[in-house]
């Protein structure tokens, strides 16, 4: 983390707002995630995300996966607000909750809490997963797009390298992404069917390079915040998932086996750790 960086993010108190400097666009850290997430935005994810919205759009879709293939004790990585988590939790699994942003960790256990579900909330940095967290697990999920906020290759094998160890010999990893492929190549157009379904909200790029993409989110009361991501290519997600070590990895698009390139808003890969085939 640049001092710049260490310094905003170690400011008295809970930061509120965002503080991205003079030049917005040069901060491309991995560090710079738990700087973003300040406590208003994490207040506001949830009316972004529309939790019933999103239950109802993906389905079963990751409980059929994950009951399909017999896998019952389930890491969170990326838990967010605790979403997945929650409705994981709901269909009968064991489940761990970890997010390296404490502001998440924090907010996903009071949403659960208001469901009568007590989530296993852990503060975890991907890079160092198997010193915070034990165990191994069947899978591990990693959705949101949240991978995206990995701006270092060595950082993002690294993360993989612990998702590996983090497993059991047979299990899964679940990783999602946007389609960052059609908005380099063709332009942002998300039909926000299946992801970030909250209404009057908008989630759209407002600078994309071939090693940022800033993201900007508006709020109907007027608040704007901001993420810069890492714009992860399909091929190149997968390329290294398997040289992390999986040996097979399935791609979705929006949930779909077939899909055009350029169409899906995101990608979804499903990584064997050991293929039975």
């Amino acid at each position: 983390m640049s001092e710049q960086m260490r310094a905003r993010s170690a400011d008295a108190g809970t930061p509120t707002r965002q503080d991205y400097g003079d030049d917005p666009l040069k901060l491309r850290e991995t560090d710079l995630y738990q700087a973003e997430y300040v406590q208003g935005f994490v207040e506001k994810w949830d009316s972004l995300i529309d939790w019933q919205g999103r239950a109802q759009s993906e389905g079963q879709f990751f409980i059929d996966l994950l009951k399909g293939r017999g896998k019952t004790r389930v890491l969170d990585v990326a838990a967010g607000t605790g979403f997945h988590s929650v409705q994981l939790m709901k269909a009968g699994f064991d489940v761990v909750t970890a997010d390296g942003s404490a502001e998440m960790v924090a907010k996903a256990f009071e949403n659960g809490r208001e469901q009568d579900i007590i989530l296993k909330t852990v503060q975890a940095d991907w890079r160092w997963l198997n010193r915070d967290i034990n165990g191994k697990f069947d899978a591990i999920v990693c959705l949101g797009n949240s991978f995206t906020h990995l701006h270092d290759e060595a950082d993002r094998r690294r993360a993989l390298a612990e998702f590996y160890a983090a497993l059991k010999h047979d299990g899964i990893l679940i990783l999602d992404q946007r389609n960052y492929d059609a908005i380099m190549d063709v332009g942002f157009d998300s039909k926000h069917k299946y992801y970030y379904c909250g209404d009057r909200v908008s989630a759209e790029p407002e600078y994309v390079d071939d090693s940022l993409a800033r993201f900007k989110y508006t709020f109907p009361d007027g608040a704007v915040y901001h993420l810069n991501m890492f714009p992860l290519r399909k091929e190149y997600t997968r390329s290294l998932m398997m040289e992390a070590g999986f040996q097979r990895i399935d791609t979705y698009g929006d949930f779909q086996e077939t899909y055009a390139d350029y169409d899906p808003d995101f990608f979804i890969h499903v990584a064997e750790k050991e293929h039975h085939g």
